[in-house]
C-alpha cells in the first residue's frame, strides 16, 4: 500500500459531478491535486455502491463538505464501480442526490491497486481515506475493514494538524496549542 510521503499515483478517470442531464460526467487526473493555490486533496474510497455502510459515510463527508472547503481541501469520493453505478446510485438514494464533490470510477481498478488497497478476494477496494498535499504527495492514510464505516470528524481533525505544519500533540484540535521544542 503507498503511504505517507510518496507521491499519488497518476490517473485519468470518470467521474460524476452532476445528475442534471448532459453534464453527469466529467474527466479527473492526478494533474487536478497538484496546485499552486495550496489547495489539500481528500480522496475517500468505498467498496460498493448500493451497500448499507458506504451512504451513510458519503453523506457524512457531504454534510462536512464546507469544513473541508473551508480549509482549502477538496474532496473526492471514489469506488470500482462505473461512473453509469454512480450515477443510478445518485439518483436512488436520498442521501445522495444533492453531492458537492465528484464520485470517481476506478472501473479498471487500476488506480485502487497503484494504491494498494484492493480487497483480494472481491477485488473491491477497501475503506481508505488519503490526505494528498498541494505537491501531491501523501500526507495521511487510513484504511478500514470493510464493515466499518471512518470517522470524517477524525479526517478533518488530522488535516488541520497537517495544515499547521506544526507538532501536534494527542487528542490535539484546531485552535488549541501546538508543542514547541
Amino acid at each position: 500500500m503507498l503511504t505517507i510521503g510518496q507521491k499519488f499515483p497518476s490517473f485519468s478517470k470518470t467521474a460524476v459531478v452532476s445528475l442534471e442531464k448532459g453534464k453527469e460526467f466529467e474527466t479527473i487526473t492526478s494533474d487536478f491535486l497538484v496546485n499552486e493555490d495550496n489547495v489539500w486533496t481528500v480522496m475517500f474510497w468505498w467498496p460498493k455502491d448500493f451497500t448499507f455502510v458506504c451512504p451513510t459515510e458519503i453523506a457524512e463527508f457531504n454534510k462536512n463538505f464546507t469544513e473541508f472547503r473551508d480549509r482549502d481541501a477538496r474532496l473526492i469520493g471514489a469506488s470500482t464501480d462505473s461512473e453509469f453505478v454512480h450515477a443510478a446510485w445518485r439518483r436512488d438514494h436520498d442521501d445522495l442526490r444533492d453531492l458537492k464533490f465528484p464520485m470517481l470510477a476506478d472501473t479498471s481498478k487500476s488506480l485502487a491497486e497503484d494504491l494498494g488497497i484492493l480487497e483480494p478476494t472481491e477485488k473491491i477496494a477497501y475503506r481508505a481515506t488519503f490526505i494528498i498535499d498541494p505537491q501531491g504527495i501523501i500526507r495521511w492514510v487510513s484504511v478500514n475493514d470493510l464493515s466499518v464505516g471512518r470517522n470524517v470528524k477524525e479526517v478533518l481533525r488530522v488535516l488541520d494538524g497537517l495544515q499547521t505544519d506544526e507538532l501536534c500533540p494527542c487528542n490535539w484540535e484546531k485552535g488549541q496549542e501546538t508543542l514547541t521544542v
